[in-house]
């Protein structure tokens, strides 16, 4: 099944962009108008996201958002057989950051957010800097979806670290000058062990483990920017967010985080992953040894 389909949707990447995006459009109706995906969570994140928008804006961020959403997924299928010629031509960014760190000798770790299209940021960085770039990724559910994911994240070298086997799996590279992406807006599975702070207007639960890895592995971390000047074509600005990490009070890592992921909201909204149950999890009092915002914790 898996070389039936990797083999299909092969030769659909071969197709130039204006067809793809010609199909693109053709799904955003079927999946916008007609099926409704998410519809719901959708606006519901964004009500709660941005209570001073009229609806009507905050209709047209979701229509926006569901355009990049399938532009998402369009482009991951052209990245099945895109050259690095023609990624350099769509995508540009600063990495000045990782040179200056990596003439240091020290490994580096970057918090991402679920921007689009994180599947280009993460093989375009991994060619734009000179660390080996490990990337971790959570594996999916089918097993079809994740080989072809892992085909095209891994296509150019980049090692592959799975999430659930994380702590055996950075063994090998603990010596090795590395650099670490980490999705740092995962929804925890549970609040009781969480990092709890305002994000977007609401209570919400971040995983420890981003800062913790980074307090234990001594390395400075890095964030970034994303912006998508047109239709196929973006740009990655990278920033130091903490040169050391184990230096700053327990959950300032995470805090300062937040505050620049909603900078990158505020300024594209329509490239956040708003389909996501990010605030599944309910603040509750008991969790008051978890709240790291400046901001006073809900009382209720």
């Amino acid at each position: 099944m898996y070389y039936i389909l990797f083999g299909l949707l092969y030769l659909v990447s071969l197709l130039p962009f204006f067809i793809l995006y010609g199909i693109a459009d053709v799904l955003f109706v079927l999946i916008y108008f007609v099926a409704g995906y998410r519809k719901e969570v959708v606006m519901d994140n964004l009500r709660n996201s941005f209570p001073d928008k009229t609806e009507k804006e905050r209709r047209l961020i979701a229509r926006r958002f569901y355009r990049n959403f399938i532009d998402n997924w369009i482009e991951t299928i052209k990245l099945l057989s895109i050259s690095k010629k023609s990624l350099r031509k769509r995508i540009s960014g600063n990495h000045d950051v990782f040179t200056q760190l990596h003439q240091t000798g020290k490994s580096v770790q970057v918090n991402l957010g679920h921007f689009f299209n994180w599947e280009i940021m993460t093989l375009y960085t991994g060619i734009q800097q000179p660390y080996t770039f490990l990337t971790v990724y959570l594996p999916q559910s089918s097993q079809v979806a994740d080989r072809l994911l892992m085909y095209i994240r891994g296509r150019w070298g980049n090692p592959l670290l799975p999430a659930t086997q994380m702590a055996k799996a950075i063994i090998p590279w603990r010596r090795k000058q590395h650099l670490l992406a980490l999705g740092a807006d995962q929804s925890p599975p549970n609040g009781a062990d969480a990092y709890w702070l305002y994000f977007m207007q609401q209570p919400a639960a971040f995983v420890k483990g981003p800062e913790k890895f980074a307090r234990i592995q001594q390395v400075p971390v890095v964030m970034m920017t994303t912006t998508r000047p047109r239709r196929g074509h973006y740009h990655f600005d990278y920033f130091l967010l903490a040169d050391d990490p184990a230096a700053l009070p327990d959950g300032e890592l995470i805090r300062r985080y937040v505050e620049h992921l909603q900078k990158n909201i505020a300024a594209a909204p329509e490239l956040y992953l708003w389909s996501h149950r990010r605030w599944k999890l309910k603040w509750d009092p008991a969790y008051i040894k978890q709240w790291v915002d400046k901001k006073e914790a809900p009382v209720s």
